[in-house]
């Protein structure tokens, strides 16, 4: 038979593991097999488990971050990075609030849950709140968490730093394919 300190021990493990669960979220997707990510990757899908946000929450900065930075076929794998990084930052009960209360603020402006209004509602109310702390925070954010690592650089058809690599003379110079050619006249040939 189990002692009393077994089952308060058993009875606060619980506890901790249901708000463990109950305070936490998942995000999840998939791959498409055909894109770059797709290609490089072990797995076509994927899970992201985060330990301090809500699922409303990690839901709302995962569109934010679309919003602010949109790109048309960039996996939401890579947008992930951008809530993990806030996740970590709402590990103490100040960031937390932070984040709680900047989503509440989105949400108002948006009049519903900002990750399941339109794309042109969830711009409406980011235009309305941009130089909102909370906005600011996850736009500095995404700078790093969402452009500096290798699924960015993969999809963006980054090639990595040129030093280590004998330059771009002869490696990448001119091989630019993701963005418009730009007008002959921003490149007048050069006199002999």
């Amino acid at each position: 038979m189990k002692n009393m300190t077994e089952i308060n021990a058993a009875g606060l493990e619980n506890r901790d593991r249901r708000h463990f669960l109950k305070s936490s979220a998942l995000l999840t997707g998939v791959l498409t097999a055909t894109s770059v990510l797709g290609l490089l990757a072990p797995s076509l899908s994927w899970a992201l488990p985060l330990q301090h946000l809500d699922q409303a929450d990690a839901d709302a900065v995962l569109a934010l971050a679309k919003t602010l930075y949109p790109h048309k076929d960039l996996p939401d794998a890579v947008y992930a990075l951008v809530v993990k990084e806030l996740d970590v930052y709402a590990g103490d009960a100040e960031g937390r609030n932070f984040v709680t209360k900047g989503v509440a603020a989105l949400n108002a402006k948006a009049s519903g849950h900002f990750s399941k209004v339109s794309r042109a509602g969830q711009r409406r109310a980011v235009a309305t709140l941009i130089d909102d702390g909370f906005v600011q925070k996850v736009r500095s954010t995404c700078v790093t968490g969402l452009y500096n690592n290798d699924m960015a650089f993969a999809h963006f058809g980054y090639e990595g730093e040129a030093f280590s690599k004998g330059g771009y003379v002869h490696r990448g110079f001119n091989d630019l394919s993701w963005l418009p050619a730009p007008p002959s006249e921003a490149s007048p040939a050069l006199k002999s």
